[in-house]
């Protein structure tokens, strides 16, 4: 029986969290959106760099290298200082780009591009620190805060889309326009990953529902949230007798790995069959219509919109897919959406192809969630945090794949 004090801050601070969470979501992926989102200006600064692909390409294995290795060392990582050398990794890059472009005064060249590269480089190493980090820690807690978190992170794609079409149409036509925008796009990255540090180091570890989950996890065994509850004021749990760290024996990382290997290859699956469409194709391979230069702007803008609301109908219990079987079969089935998008690319019109790329964030995003949110179940806080490691790592690899094969369009291009 749970004591009515106990219940009462299994809840208290609920709502904040989850609006934290939405935020720390958000910044995770602030940085590089803005960095998508501006995409023109750069093909526009280095047009002979393919920088929509080439800008991802770099990104990937140093997002996908540090992940393997937090994984693979997760159960002795410090969360708290690991989550927060992200941020902070995102904000003092965010900072650098707009201090480059300044310092070039938007100038293109070789010399920029590869300052341009290193930095995606390091964002590839704060995403792996703080998405693999969150999800970890939010996999012990409520099923509402890694939906909250994830919605979050398509949040941040909605965010910079609509901010991208809202400078595209203020600046277009003065001059420079193209690097006002950009310059506006990172002070305000800058400005939300500062943000974030902020909400993390003062106010996520003080709420109450996040200390009881984590004292929860640290009685289980876990080593990982020590300074976490002390930066919410609890004190490391004393060490526990024989019997009771009997209890708390975990499942090795293989042995989790092996129990979930179907929700792991269905987060591999949901990113590669995106990463291959998203952004690459639809940036650059899409045909000239009626909406001109805003074209590629609009399909990503409908993507982002329509990932995010794919993340929160499974917060609707009857429209929420649980079963393994029948979540993997409908992940297999997105594969129809490449046969589809070639054909609408060459024979059909914008509406068809804003209808398809709906359809490409919609099932991305929830599909996303649906996985994230029923994998962790049943599992001890340390397991569950492992768990939320794996299934973001195997995510990541779906994206480099999926970053990979976008290449494959090109062929027959005369490229």
């Amino acid at each position: 029986m749970e004591l009515p004090d106990e219940a009462s801050k299994r809840l208290e601070g609920k709502h904040t969290a989850m609006v934290v969470c939405w935020f720390l979501g958000n910044g995770c992926l602030f940085s590089w959106n803005s960095m998508l989102t501006i995409e023109d200006y750069y093909v526009y600064l280095f047009p002979n760099y393919h920088p929509s692909r080439v800008l991802t390409l770099v990104y990937q294995p140093f997002a996908l290298g540090t992940l393997a290795i937090l994984a693979y060392h997760e159960a002795k990582i410090n969360t708290r200082r690991r989550n927060l050398f992200g941020y902070i990794l995102f904000f003092l890059s965010s900072l650098a780009i707009l201090v480059l472009d300044l310092a070039t005064s938007g100038k293109g060249g070789l010399g920029t591009f590869i300052g341009i590269c290193i930095i995606s480089g390091v964002f590839g190493v704060a995403d792996a620190n703080v998405q693999g980090g969150m999800v970890g820690d939010l996999s012990y807690m409520r099923p509402e805060f890694i939906q909250s978190y994830v919605a979050g992170l398509a949040a941040s794609g909605v965010i910079t889309s609509a901010l991208r079409l809202i400078t595209k149409a203020a600046f277009e036509n003065s001059q420079g326009g193209l690097r006002k925008g950009a310059i506006l796009f990172f002070a305000i990255s800058s400005f939300f990953e500062f943000l974030c540090v902020l909400l993390y180091a003062y106010v996520f570890a003080k709420l109450p529902v996040v200390k009881y989950y984590r004292s929860k996890a640290a009685s289980e065994g876990s080593k990982t949230v020590a300074s976490d509850l002390a930066a919410g004021g609890i004190q490391a749990l004393p060490e526990t007798d024989d019997v009771e760290s009997k209890n708390q024996e975990r499942l090795s990382d293989k042995e989790l790995l092996l129990q979930n290997i179907d929700y792991a290859i269905d987060m591999f699956l949901i990113y590669a069959l995106t990463l291959s469409i998203f952004p690459g194709f639809l940036s650059e391979d899409t045909g000239k219509y009626s909406l001109g230069s805003w074209y590629a702007l609009v399909l990503i803008s409908m993507y982002n919109v329509w990932d995010l609301i794919g993340r929160y109908i499974p917060l609707i219990k009857p429209l929420k897919l649980e079963s393994r079987k029948a979540l993997t079969t409908v992940i297999i089935s997105r594969v129809l959406l490449v046969p589809a998008f070639y054909f609408m690319s060459k024979y059909g019109d914008q509406g068809w192809m804003i209808m398809l790329t709906s359809i490409l964030g919609l099932s991305n995003g929830y599909l996303t969630v649906c996985v994230l949110t029923s994998a962790p179940k049943g599992y001890k806080g340390p397991e569950q945090n492992a768990l939320g490691n794996l299934l973001v790592l195997f995510l990541l690899g779906g994206i480099f794949a999926g970053v990979t094969l976008d290449w494959l369009w090109l062929i027959g291009k005369g490229w």
